[in-house]
């Protein structure tokens, strides 16, 4: 899984007194314990895609942090954010581009929007933007 990765990592971060990247994994492992506790509560259990959704959220919080940073002049906390972004992105899954998306939405028979969102949402969650996939359908 997932976690275990970003929690091998954060131990070779410790080790190598990598604050920034141990400051990004902490908050996604702290993240990863919440989802766990609410999913549990459910009577189901965390997967790699909700890891995958957990980072991808982080890391959207972490842009706009940054952009905070760049706006108030702060290029050394600017800095620090890419660090902890770049330590994120290594556990996202590659990303599908607009071609391939493009191809999968041509081989639906239903190209409704809403057809189409639910189709990638529970085939493709995590591997592709849902905004992304927004536009593409737009251009078609």
């Amino acid at each position: 899984m997932i976690i275990d990765e970003i929690k091998k990592s954060n131990m070779v971060a410790l080790k190598s007194h990598d604050n920034a990247s141990r400051t990004a994994f902490s908050i996604v492992m702290n993240k990863y314990k919440l989802a766990e506790i609410e999913k549990r509560s459910k009577g189901e259990e965390i997967a790699d895609v909700d890891m995958v959704a957990i980072i991808q959220k982080t890391i959207k919080e972490l842009d706009e942090e940054q952009l905070n940073y760049q706006k108030s002049n702060r290029p050394e906390s600017v800095e620090e954010l890419e660090i902890q972004k770049n330590a994120l992105k290594v556990f996202l899954p590659k990303m599908m581009t607009e071609q391939e998306i493009k191809d999968i939405i041509l081989g639906l028979n239903d190209k409704s929007i809403g057809a189409v969102m639910k189709h990638f949402k529970t085939n493709y969650a995590g591997k592709c933007d849902m905004r992304t996939v927004q536009d593409v359908l737009k251009t078609i």
